[in-house]
């Protein structure tokens, strides 16, 4: 969501060195003997595409995330496949980095309907709990967390989006397996690393294949854009310095090609983890000299910040972006606090936030 740090490419024409394409152009693109990525569409979506990558074993297909439940992507998914000479029968597992509807929702329904197994983050559970419990009288904990960050105009509208819908819980199933800790997932004659990254969501995972050195790397760390952060039901006091922490735990892994979850195939994990770090430096000091003039909102805050590659103005974004980037920038201010270097107070307009003296 925030200004990008330097990448190879924006996302909009990145091409993928797989397939020597834009990166999002439909097919089954080989990433490593017998592992291919899949792009499934996303229509409504400004990324365009989610990478579902399939890895191939003596009894069938292993796939790290599985798309968004919708009739293009299903499509997708089954041309992508069938270049390869499977059918979406052919599934075993899905792995599956987090719990978004452009990585879970696909995979929760074509579980059921093939019979493959979901394995899931354990801290994605909050969230599968309140999506298989609401009901129209359920207040949305988005809304709460926009007011907080003194976006009240933004949460009013918000707040008017579902118009009485409820989730298809279908899409929402809880998943076969939960993932705790880091640990080892054996993929037919392939072991994985499977590592705990919280940030973008408490529950997410990257893979590491260590002897491919290949990093499936979900929306932890993607090649041209920068994950969300904050944005999560029910929201987390400190995401910003999880995602943070798990950065530090990915750089300690092995220098991996990058399969990112959206945008090509990348050289370096290392490269751009350290182009992240720094990238969360800089919006540090930003945020905090918003708050030189006196106390401000995480809302009039992200009022003074530039948003995306191109620098545009917070009044021009949309209504789901302004409200990414009210929260995410309500985790810079709520790290600065952590950090002594911030305080915050409570008020019935949302949290101020005023720097620290000293």
């Amino acid at each position: 969501m925030t200004s990008p740090p330097p990448g190879p490419a924006d996302t909009a024409h990145a091409i993928s060195p797989d397939s020597g394409a834009h990166w999002a152009e439909p097919g089954a693109w080989p990433v490593a003997d017998g592992i291919h990525r899949i792009p499934l569409p996303l229509p409504m979506d400004g990324l365009k595409a989610v990478n579902v990558y399939a890895l191939e074993t003596e009894s069938g297909l292993t796939l790290v995330d599985g798309g968004w439940a919708i009739t293009e992507a299903r499509q997708a998914l089954e041309a992508g496949l069938g270049r390869i000479g499977f059918t979406v029968g052919d599934i075993r597992h899905f792995l599956v980095t987090h719990v978004h509807r452009d990585h879970y929702t696909l995979a929760s329904v074509l579980g059921r309907e093939v019979g493959a197994t979901v394995s899931l983050g354990a801290g994605e559970k909050p969230t599968l709990d309140f999506l298989n419990t609401v009901d129209l009288a359920s207040a949305d904990p988005t809304v709460a967390a926009l007011v907080a960050a003194g976006a009240g105009r933004v949460a009013e509208k918000w707040s008017k989006l579902h118009d009485g819908r409820l989730p298809d819980r279908e899409h929402w199933r809880y998943p076969d397996t939960w993932l705790e800790g880091d640990h080892e997932v054996a993929v037919g004659s392939r072991t994985l690393d499977a590592v705990h990254t919280p940030g973008h969501t408490q529950g997410h995972y990257v893979f590491a294949e260590r002897t491919a050195a290949l990093l499936f790397s979900g929306d932890h760390v993607l090649p041209t854009i920068t994950p969300s952060i904050g944005f999560e039901t029910p929201p987390v006091q400190q995401p910003l310095r999880d995602f943070l922490g798990s950065l530090a735990k990915v750089r300690a892994l092995p220098d991996l090609t990058l399969l990112p979850a959206h945008g090509p195939v990348a050289p370096s994990s290392h490269t751009r983890v350290e182009q992240l770090l720094v990238h969360h430096d800089e919006r540090l000091r930003l945020s905090l000299e918003a708050l030189a003039h006196g106390p401000r909102t995480a809302y009039d805050v992200a009022g003074e910040l530039p948003w995306t590659r191109h620098a545009h103005a917070f009044s021009s974004l949309d209504l789901f972006n302004a409200a990414l980037a009210s929260m995410e920038t309500k985790a810079h201010l709520e790290l600065l606090v952590a950090q002594g270097r911030a305080a915050r107070e409570v008020t019935p307009d949302g949290v101020l936030f005023a720097a620290v003296s000293g």
